[in-house]
């Protein structure tokens, strides 16, 4: 699942490890979710969205098919 998440954490000038404290997880897992190896769970992905004022579809998003 590719995402948005790096981008809008940018934007707003934060690390991953301050994206990580406001979510209540660690850095490793905003990089896994950045990079696409780990897709977060509903909850998580629930407040990634509230953070950042936005939906779930517009942050996260299917990979194109092969």
């Amino acid at each position: 699942m590719k995402s948005r998440v790096r981008e809008l954490r940018e934007e707003r000038g934060w690390s991953q490890a301050q994206l990580g404290e406001r979510l209540e997880v660690s850095r490793q897992t905003v990089n896994a979710i950045e990079t696409g190896k780990y897709d977060p769970s509903l909850p998580l992905a629930f407040r990634i969205a509230g953070l950042f004022a936005s939906t779930i579809e517009a942050i996260f998003f299917p990979e194109d098919p092969e």
